[in-house]
């Protein structure tokens, strides 16, 4: 499967990637090659991580790290991995 990077998750990760380098470069450059590790073996696995708690469709996923929630649709009919944004991660108050 193909993934694509959609230009949402591209202009978020990037201001995510800008905060952490004013800390460390080093360490907002450990994030990006650690996600996209994680995010280039999604295809291996596509329904491995958990349903969408923000949209009601099987086919979009939630993967996490480190604080952050990725959310992805898997497209069967196009082959297609599509990395929708990413988010800081707060769980679902009761």
């Amino acid at each position: 499967m193909q993934i694509i990077r959609d230009i949402n998750y591209l202009q978020k990760l990037q201001s995510i990637m800008e905060f952490i380098a004013q800390d460390s470069v080093n360490q907002a450059i450990k994030f990006q090659v650690e996600l996209d590790e994680i995010i280039n073996d999604i295809p291996h696995m596509p329904f491995k991580y958990r349903k969408s708690i923000y949209f009601n469709n099987n086919n979009i996923r939630d993967l996490i790290f480190k604080g952050y929630i990725i959310p992805y649709k898997i497209d069967t009919t196009k082959n297609q991995i599509i990395i929708i944004g990413i988010n800081k991660y707060m769980e679902k108050l009761i």
